[in-house]
């Protein structure tokens, strides 16, 4: 296996081509870091999106939804989809509108959608899932009944094309507007898991675990 993914019509990124990159580290880092992906893919040839939670194994990525869900039955019927992570990192303020943009980091992948049918199979996949989000939570919980596990359904995408586009940039902005009394420059941002609220019917004792607590001040 190489450290690229092989470059194809589907994953060349033609826009700012400066900015892509087709190593596995870096569509993998992409994906890690997210938390929800947007899922693309064709009915009845209009194209829709529709958000989902995933985890990434490998060279695979676990999309979850209800089993009955439109989105479970259409990806479990198609031979391909696209999925995306985006994470915004800022704003790039230009001295014009036109050259103004944003940080961000973004990775898409192509593969072939399968739905999961084996019980132990989805069970290992939804603990994938919930360990990208919730990493050491899946340990405290109890196990999924089998009803539970019956009403989820999970995708099985096995990443064939993929490509990341990242950019950290400072406004590029017209020889001419250089000299515009105008602020420029980058105002940056992030997302940060900020403060733990207790449910309305937690025990008085019980406090958050070691894996709870280490998800405070965690940053996308």
């Amino acid at each position: 296996m190489t450290n690229d993914y092989t470059i194809s019509k589907k994953n060349r990124i033609r826009q700012l081509a400066e900015y892509a990159h087709y190593d596995r580290a870096t569509v993998h880092r992409i994906l890690d870091a997210g938390l929800v992906a947007q899922v693309g893919l064709i009915e009845n040839a209009a194209a829709i999106v529709v958000p989902m939670i995933y985890g990434r194994e490998d060279q695979t990525l676990f999309l979850h939804g209800a089993r009955k869900a439109r989105i479970i039955k259409l990806l479990a019927a198609h031979q391909d989809a696209c999925v995306n992570v985006t994470l915004l990192d800022g704003l790039v303020l230009a001295r014009s509108a036109f050259n103004s943009s944003m940080r961000y980091r973004s990775a898409t992948v192509f593969g072939k959608p399968r739905l999961i049918e084996s019980s132990s199979e989805k069970l290992h996949a939804m603990r994938i899932i919930s360990e990208h989000s919730m990493p050491g939570r899946w340990d405290e919980l109890r196990e999924p009944w089998p009803r539970e596990l019956k009403m989820t359904g999970v995708i099985r995408l096995d990443i064939e094309h993929a490509s990341a586009k990242e950019s950290a940039s400072l406004p590029d902005d017209e020889e001419d507007d250089y000299d515009a009394p105008v602020w420029a420059g980058a105002l940056t941002m992030t997302t940060t898991f900020e403060a733990l609220v207790d449910d309305d019917r937690l025990q008085p004792t019980v406090e958050p675990s070691v894996a709870v607590r280490s998800l405070l001040g965690r940053k996308l």
